[in-house]
């Protein structure tokens, strides 16, 4: 093969021409067949068939084909994996300079075009059926998989073949979720990306790396960028996080090096923490690293939106407590100090039904702290205002008793609705204690009126605390049970 084929092919597909020889001109000059209102989208298999091109594609039929012949030629089984790497890396380079709805043409046919082909599959199946209890059962099962095994598979493992094809493809799924909601057409090529990524990003092909003030300039630039807890203020701020009585951690790939999957920050102290403003204070005193029996796991970081749903969160956080462990033998207690990032805005529609389960003499007592009747819009202004709210106060009761509920009570089909609670009960570990102004910051008493959770993570019992939650059972301390009592 010429080996100018890819780049010449692709050529053609450069955003907004279709070549025609010398007298290449704007796919927008083609004729196009206005829609009618509302007329719903055309498939590929449609597309591909037609002359015109509705105003509301990017792509008009002709160069479709196009696109369709190159995605194709990179599974062509005469070929090798080589050289179907390569012709993948050259559909890249079109698709790096694409507009966003020649991208989503892409997607499409990536996911109408190469789907398992339904009589294969469904001989297949009737084969399975026909020999359950015979010999050949375990022959037909095979056939089953084989059949089942798509060319988008082959597609997409040919993409991950280029040195930067890895990236391509977490990138491409990042860009391809948003629209997911809009168009269940791509449904199934991200199902396929998700499965593929469950595979080459397990934890055993990741490596474990300590990420400190001397890492280099660029990595400790991406921590700043992906930090999604507490945003980073300075690099005096990120060098307080990496400092020597700190420890940080994350999760690297071999085909991301340099780039962290996720990552952990780590706070050691003799006491569960309480508030994040003394971890997050650069003039703060240096820890006794002998002294301290507490490790405190204060953010932890996504960096990959790509890779949204395959789980290594869990993990991170045990393979960090055995390295702990080994570092500092007198380490015992290993909590988080987390957001509680859904609380305001479900109680802002849940403060009515929640003033509702009081009994009517702590109803009579909140209406006196709120001056007035005990109603929603009073207790959600009261609320605006908690770093003024007393101790003993009947508000600061009622937001803790809230807190508590949304935790350990909010459980649709199970699991809460919290996303934090939810990682970090899967994970086996419990709701220890709720700490009120514990994020004094503008992003804290927006997300929670400044409240956090410490979940524990008590390693005797984490079986038993994952065990209660595949039950539908939120593990939480006798103190945040007394809340909601």
């Amino acid at each position: 093969m010429n080996t100018n084929w890819i780049a010449r092919s692709v050529s053609l597909l450069r955003p907004g021409l279709e070549s025609g020889g010398s007298g290449s001109r704007p796919v927008a000059a083609e004729t196009a067949a206005a829609a009618p209102q509302g007329h719903e989208p055309r498939s590929t298999r449609e597309r591909l068939k037609a002359t015109l091109r509705r105003h509301q594609e990017a792509l008009s039929p002709r160069v479709l084909r196009r696109t369709l012949t190159e995605l194709k030629a990179i599974v062509d089984p005469q070929v090798s994996e080589v050289e179907g790497g390569r012709r993948a890396r050259g559909v890249a380079g079109w698709y790096a300079k694409a507009t966003p709805e020649q991208r989503r043409d892409c997607w499409l046919l990536m996911s109408e075009q190469f789907a398992p082909d339904p009589m294969k599959v469904q001989a297949a199946r009737e084969q399975y059926e026909a020999a359950q209890g015979t010999p050949e059962e375990g022959q037909a099962e095979i056939r089953l998989r084989k059949a089942f095994v798509s060319p988008r598979t082959r597609l997409l493992q040919r993409f991950a073949v280029f040195p930067e094809g890895m990236r391509f493809l977490v990138d491409m799924r990042a860009e391809l979720l948003p629209q997911l909601r809009s168009d269940k057409r791509l449904l199934a090529l991200d199902a396929e990306l998700e499965n593929l990524f469950s595979t080459w990003f397990d934890v055993a092909f990741l490596e474990l790396r300590r990420i400190s003030w001397d890492s280099p300039a660029s990595l400790i630039e991406k921590l700043i960028k992906y930090e999604a807890v507490h945003d980073i203020r300075s690099w005096a701020d990120v060098k307080n996080r990496l400092d020597s009585d700190r420890r940080c951690y994350g999760f690297f790939h071999p085909r991301l090096d340099g780039e962290p999957l996720i990552f952990v920050e780590v706070a050691f102290m003799d006491e569960m923490a309480a508030s994040i403003t003394p971890l997050l204070d650069e003039a703060a005193a240096p820890t006794d690293l002998d002294k301290a029996t507490t490790a405190i796991f204060y953010s932890i970081s996504n960096t990959q939106a790509g890779l949204r749903g395959v789980s290594f969160g869990d993990s991170l956080i045990k393979r960090v407590v055995e390295t702990l462990k080994l570092e500092f033998p007198k380490l015992k207690t290993f909590a988080t100090l987390s957001p509680i990032p859904g609380l305001r805005p479900w109680l802002a529609k849940n403060a009515a039904a929640m003033l509702e389960q009081l009994e009517p003499k702590a109803r009579t007592e909140l209406g006196r702290a709120l001056d007035g009747e005990a109603n929603a819009e009073r207790l959600l202004a009261a609320f605006e205002r908690p770093l003024e709210i007393q101790p003993k106060s009947p508000v600061r009761q009622m937001l803790l008793r809230c807190a508590a509920h949304y935790l350990a009570r909010e459980t649709p089909g199970g699991k809460p609705i919290d996303p934090v609670a939810r990682f970090h009960l899967g994970n086996g570990a419990r709701v220890e204690r709720l700490n009120w102004a514990a994020d004094p910051s503008p992003k804290g008493l927006k997300q929670s009126y400044g409240l956090m959770v410490n979940y524990l993570y008590d390693l005797k019992r984490l079986d038993k605390h994952r065990a209660m939650f595949t039950k539908g059972a939120v593990p939480a301390s006798s103190a945040v049970q007394a809340l909601l009592d």
